[in-house]
């Protein structure tokens, strides 16, 4: 069911522009995924819930660790947790893959828009901000490429 996924598109967008302008993920919007979870779970089944939120716990948890020895900020790791409870079970694999290509696009079109003169002086910190990478971009991107590549798909919307 991408019923989850499509009402959590709005935030996602928000996130990627957020922690492009001010490098920061605000807490509502991992809580903003944990209430669509919520309110969607008597629609996705017991078995699908639960297979949800093993993954986003699974998530958590190395995120936690990879936040301790800081390669990730806490937002990006709460943020990543409330999107992987959005993802329909059956596609995390997939989703591990448009995660991988989202982080090297995203990467990339960091580097070369840096690159620029006009990067250097703008006032969104994400552009200047040359040894920390805007993760909020990336994972807007996935969640927004796996919706798309499912709805292509035929990935039923309602269960």
């Amino acid at each position: 069911m991408l019923l989850p996924l499509i009402l959590f598109a709005p935030v996602m967008i928000f996130v990627m522009i957020s922690d492009l302008r001010w490098m920061r993920i605000p807490n509502w919007t991992a809580l903003a995924g944990v209430a669509v979870f919520l309110a969607a779970s008597p629609w996705l089944g017991w078995d699908e819930a639960i297979a949800r939120a093993i993954a986003a716990a699974i998530v958590f948890a190395i995120g936690f660790g990879l936040f301790a020895v800081r390669i990730l900020a806490g937002g990006d790791v709460k943020f990543l947790s409330a999107l992987v409870l959005m993802l329909p079970s059956a596609s995390l694999s997939l989703f591990g893959f448009v995660f991988s290509f989202a982080m090297l696009a995203s990467i990339g079109c960091l580097i070369a828009a840096r690159a620029t003169e006009p990067a250097g002086h703008s006032r969104w910190v994400g552009m200047r901000a040359h040894q920390h990478m805007p993760m909020g971009v990336a994972m807007g991107l996935a969640g927004l490429l796996h919706l798309a590549i499912l709805t292509l798909n035929n990935f039923p919307i309602f269960a």
